[in-house]
């Protein structure tokens, strides 16, 4: 009997560890020039899969990615981003909020309105702080250092899932400051993980993570740095950010609740006791 107690006890075990015991997976690297972070980079992106084409639909797998530089310029500085255009216009699955204004991709070199780059247009100091990764448009929220990415099925209204996310910054001159949360579809945090930095200015940043067991995500919060792009402040921690990197959005792999687990592995230690219990010897 002990040996089948042991063996339900540590079914138990296991039923819990299927929920939480994957432990995320960290890819990270920063440095002055795009050359620093790329082996960061292409490692996260291999690890995520495929890259999959801007069309509506899942693939499944693989992985989708925002560069900016496809954002035409009346998109662009000093006009505002659409917090969907990356589900209705140029369908990849993901919508952004965030507690200030809205959003702004940054103006390129050619651009009509002679709008200067690296968000120049919201203070002229700013091209001398930030750097890109694939030239030559940044990102960034207006009246807010938050941006919360949330999943669709690319094109969809259809509420999706992902296996992990990544991005890169620029100018983090600070440690523990600029962060990746990510939440699950009950809004449960799964982890706030922190964007390496480098204390000198134009430098670049990586930081993705993956979650090994499954598309369990279903929001990142990205926090930049602790100050606010607006004309006139010049304060660390200002930081921007580059390329998205994330897994394909699809529908969520199931993972049972923790109650429900646990229910099971009682309910299966009960029965097994049940079982097992003495029997009285019958009269004679």
């Amino acid at each position: 009997m002990g040996t089948t107690l042991r063996i339900l006890a540590g079914f138990g075990v296991t039923l819990w560890s299927l929920y939480a015991g994957a432990v995320p997976i960290t890819f990270s690297a920063a440095g002055v020039d795009p050359a620093s972070i790329q082996a960061g980079v292409d490692s996260y992106r291999a690890a995520l899969g495929t890259l999959n084409p801007n069309v509506i639909g899942s693939f499944g797998s693989g992985r989708r990615e925002i560069n900016w530089d496809g954002v035409p310029d009346a998109f662009s500085s000093p006009n505002n981003l659409p917090a969907n255009f990356f589900n209705v216009n140029s369908p990849r699955g993901v919508v952004f909020s965030t507690p200030g204004t809205g959003f702004q991709v940054s103006a390129d070199d050619s651009n009509p309105t002679s709008t200067p780059i690296e968000f120049g247009n919201i203070d002229p100091s700013y091209p001398g702080l930030f750097r890109t990764f694939s030239p030559q448009r940044l990102f960034t929220s207006l009246g807010s250092n938050i941006v919360d990415v949330s999943f669709f099925i690319p094109g969809s209204t259809t509420p999706a899932f992902t296996t992990g996310f990544g991005a890169i910054f620029t100018d983090v001159d600070f440690a523990n400051t600029s962060s990746l949360q990510f939440f699950d579809a009950t809004n449960n945090s799964l982890g706030t993980f922190f964007v390496p930095h480098v204390a000198v200015t134009e430098t670049l940043s990586f930081l993705g993570i993956l979650f090994n067991e499954g598309a369990v995500v279903s929001r990142v919060r990205i926090t930049s740095g602790n100050q606010v792009l607006a004309g006139g402040n010049t304060t660390e921690d200002l930081v921007a950010l580059d390329d998205f990197i994330y897994g394909e959005p699809r529908i969520a792999q199931q993972v049972p609740e923790p109650v429900t687990l646990l229910l099971l592995a009682m309910g299966l230690f009960a029965l097994g006791a049940f079982r097992l219990r003495p029997t009285a010897p019958a009269n004679r």
